[in-house]
């Protein structure tokens, strides 16, 4: 028992301590994933951010004594978003020749996504910078912060409402597609996949992926396209505003 007061005690004050926990937590909660087929309730993301943050809380460990380990990990999320480009490379023909209709797709579910949001806070009575931070939920977190920023909101509420849109996109959307009677014809898992990058952004993207390779290069098309357009065009909008 000592010995191991004495491990834990070195662990949780170093940075080995973020990295072990992050990548022991995920591979257990990747494991229960795949045993359970892939259920979306299993997500691997959800059961690892609950595992980890019922460990800090039960630790007593900062935050930034965790992310002083788990940044190593941290750093790799740019090349893997950079890596749904090769999907779409596969493909450029394809989406060259239809480049009209997923602008337009990609504009009108932006717009859907930003604007149910703004409506539903502005009807509950939320303060203004709330509902600048609520505006970007759709876009990947780094984005959604730099964007909730410029126009006033709270960068870390924007990057929270990020991931929780995500999360809620990847639990949701095959149920729903299912109701909506989409199929699984190729053209169903295009639309499967552009509706869950879209809406969903980067954790909606990696679970089309683990469904369906088309499924996958549109969600990663559409993550692309939401956080170009919503970068641009909503300081734009809020500034006309």
């Amino acid at each position: 028992m000592t010995s191991f007061v004495e491990l834990w005690t070195y662990l949780s004050t170093t940075p080995l301590f973020g990295l072990t926990a992050t990548l022991a937590v995920y591979v257990l909660a990747h494991g229960l994933y795949v045993a359970r087929g892939h259920a979306p309730w299993a997500n691997p993301v959800l059961g690892s951010v609950l595992v980890l943050t019922t460990l800090l809380w039960a630790s007593g460990t900062a935050y930034p004594t965790y992310f002083s380990g788990a940044q190593f990990i941290h750093v790799l999320l740019g090349p893997a978003v950079v890596a749904l480009g090769w999907p779409l490379w596969q493909r450029r023909r394809e989406l060259a020749a239809r480049w009209w209709p997923l602008l337009a797709a990609a504009l009108a579910g932006g717009t859907a996504a930003a604007g149910s949001a703004l409506a539903l806070g502005w009807a509950l009575g939320l303060p203004p910078e709330v509902l600048r931070s609520l505006a970007p939920k759709s876009v990947t977190a780094p984005v959604a912060m730099g964007i909730a920023e410029s126009l006033g909101g709270i960068p870390a509420l924007a990057a929270v409402m990020a991931v929780i849109t995500g999360m809620v996109g990847a639990l949701s959307a095959a149920r729903l597609f299912g109701w909506m009677g989409l199929g699984t014809t190729p053209l169903a898992w295009q639309a499967h996949g552009f509706a869950l990058g879209t809406a969903s952004h980067g954790i909606g993207a990696a679970r089309a992926i683990q469904v369906h390779a088309d499924a996958g290069a549109y969600a990663g098309l559409a993550l692309g396209l939401q956080a170009v357009l919503a970068s641009v065009l909503m300081p734009l909008v809020a500034r006309w505003w």
